[in-house]
């Protein structure tokens, strides 16, 4: 079959490996119809990661069942499904409280595993024509509708990206009424400014410097913050501060809380100075957040952060090891939620969000493109172009 294949830094490439097979009785066999290409692919693409050649690209899966081990009682040939990026058990420790994401049984190397991704197991990658899921009875989520139809999508949006940006919600504690800062406007933040909105948010701010991204952030109701016109935390502050129904309500001492009560790190460890956008500072916008979050307030970060970067800007960074102003979260009392998204805990509810119409995350999806043109659509996202938001790679061009 094709697939996506790491090569080297910013270097991929499509080529025939070997199909999967069936290896154990509750395995099956998916043939992709759709397969993200994900802004933490990057991180690998880049060689920020210490990825060995060889690996095959693509944790956001989505397809048909082509074949079920002997084992398999709920899923079957022909039922069109997607996969969470997290492979799991769903009987180990953790998975059994609800902690998929750290699965202690699929990764002998650590809590936790994932198709296609560095030092996540040794999983094949679903940017490829075929893709081997084990457990299949847990891990797959049916979907209705046939492939390539009007929710494709939308529906493949719902292995990672979707139910990361609403568990960003969740580690930052974000309720009905409540105030919100994101840092980043990328694919997770944007659908964090929509998992927002949906729980009822009364004020969401996005902070990004990308006009094509910020203009999407507005799409969905919330305040874009354009870094490049100053220091966002001063644009959120100075914008709440100007809202005079605001101020009426306001009783005395309450001045100080006229930040947000919740805070996303949507970016990561790869985040830049605002006014020097080619300097790359790891801990800027946790920084940024401690400042802009009130005492008692909460800071999800869902942005990648790597226990080693080879291209760190410094022997620190290099250890995955930053600097945090630890000292004012502390005096301001914020709790700080971080780590990958159990997906299994969402995505039933998100996928029939999607069903009844109430949303449709696909609005982000900027390009789709065949398999064999993932090299030119890495490069492209990579240099963030116009368009290239988010991609969706198709295997067959029937589906494009």
């Amino acid at each position: 079959m094709k697939a996506v294949v790491y090569k080297g830094p910013r270097n991929v490439a499509v080529e025939d490996v070997p199909n999967p097979r069936i290896e154990a009785g509750t395995d099956c066999i998916l043939k992709i119809t759709s397969s993200g290409i994900c802004g933490s692919d990057l991180h690998m693409y880049e060689g920020r990661a210490t990825v060995d050649p060889g690996l095959v690209f693509g944790h956001e899966p989505m397809g048909v069942v082509e074949e079920v081990g002997e084992d398999v009682a709920l899923i079957k040939k022909g039922d069109r499904v997607v996969v969470p990026f997290n492979v799991s058990c769903g009987f180990c420790f953790n998975c059994s409280r609800g902690f998929p994401n750290a699965c202690l049984t699929m990764n002998p190397k650590q809590a936790g595993a994932a198709y296609g991704y560095v030092n996540m197991g040794p999983y094949r990658g679903g940017q490829a024509e075929f893709l081997r899921v084990p457990y299949a009875d847990y891990n797959c989520l049916k979907l209705p509708g046939t492939a390539g139809d009007q929710r494709e999508d939308d529906f493949v949006l719902l292995s990672d990206v979707f139910p990361t940006a609403f568990h960003s919600t969740v580690l930052a504690n974000v309720q009905a009424g409540s105030t919100v800062a994101i840092f980043g406007a990328g694919p997770i933040g944007l659908l964090a400014a929509l998992s927002s909105v949906l729980k009822g948010a009364s004020e969401v701010y996005v902070v990004d410097m990308i006009p094509e991204r910020l203009d999407k952030a507005k799409q969905v109701g919330a305040f874009a913050i354009d870094s490049t016109k100053g220091d966002p935390v001063e644009q959120i502050i100075e914008m709440r501060k100007s809202n005079k129904i605001l101020q009426q309500a306001l009783r005395p001492g309450e001045e100080k809380m006229i930040g947000v009560m919740c805070g996303i790190d949507a970016v990561g460890y790869q985040a830049t100075d605002l006014d020097q956008p080619e300097h790359e500072r790891s801990n800027v916008v946790i920084d940024d957040l401690i400042r802009v979050v009130n005492p008692t307030g909460h800071i999800g970060v869902i942005g990648v952060y790597l226990p080693m970067d080879p291209g760190g800007i410094d022997p620190l960074a290099k250890r995955g090891e930053f600097p945090l102003w630890f000292g004012k979260l502390w005096e301001k009392g914020i709790t700080l939620g971080t780590g990958q998204a159990p997906v299994k805990n969402y995505n039933v509810f998100l996928r029939d969000l999607i069903m009844t119409g109430r949303v449709k995350p696909s609005f982000i999806v900027s390009k789709h493109a065949s398999l064999d043109d993932a090299p030119d659509a890495y490069e492209r996202f990579d240099k963030r172009e116009s368009g290239y938001t988010k991609v969706i790679l198709k295997p067959e061009k029937a589906y494009i």
